[in-house]
């Protein structure tokens, strides 16, 4: 009764949940919810067993409700959380973790054998870009692997006849969650990232998202 005196002092409004309608903490509570149970499950009616699932599921039904009276979302919660799980997913963006050195850029008059170099030493991905730096296409180890199974010698084909010509892309503003699924369903492990224009500023992987937390 200390701690509720104390309260009543502040003017904070109390909500009391009790197995008894009638105790001091009922009678004094501004609200109270009734959550008494006939008997627990325990065998010898002693341990609280019943009692707390009923609390637990009144606990839960009042959070809900409240989260919905404020507005209470999801992109609130992870600037009030950023350090979990839900705020890694909700506030990671493409541009955090994108690789912007070294960019596996190759040009549209580039042959197979810069492209194979290029696949070995960037994970897997080839970016062909033409004047201005935009992206005409995207040569993956997927892409080698179906050239080579026709193709005797794979190094003199020209890279602009392999390419993908609409190949999954990510923007650098965009949320890391919504790159993560586009690459699950489509089964792919790295996009290249564009900027308004086009034009590509970074590469982004799947392992990195990973290392990151967004997944």
């Amino acid at each position: 009764m200390g701690l509720l005196e104390h309260l009543k002092r502040l003017g904070v409004r109390t909500v009391a949940l009790t197995g008894n309608a009638k105790s001091a903490l009922a009678r004094h509570s501004d609200v109270t919810i009734d959550a008494w149970v006939s008997e627990e499950a325990c065998p010898h009616d002693l341990a609280p067993t019943t009692s707390t699932t009923v609390a637990l599921a009144i606990g839960d039904a009042l959070a809900i409700a409240l989260l919905e009276e404020n507005g209470f979302d999801a992109d609130k919660f992870a600037r009030l959380h950023p350090g979990g799980a839900l705020g890694r997913r909700l506030l990671t963006r493409v541009s955090d973790v994108m690789i912007t050195e070294k960019l596996p850029l190759l040009s549209e008059e580039a042959t197979m054998r810069e492209a194979v170099v290029l696949l070995a030493e960037r994970r897997g991905i080839a970016i062909v870009v033409g004047k201005g730096g935009t992206i005409s296409g995207v040569i993956t180890t997927g892409d080698l692997t179906r050239l080579m199974e026709h193709e005797e010698n794979v190094f003199p084909v020209p890279a602009r006849t392999v390419m993908n010509t609409h190949p999954k892309v990510a923007r650098s503003d965009e949320l890391g969650s919504a790159v993560v699924y586009r690459m699950e369903t489509h089964g792919i492990i790295s996009m290249p990232v564009l900027a308004e224009d086009d034009s590509v500023v970074g590469v982004i992987h799947l392992h990195d998202l990973m290392r990151a937390g967004v997944i």
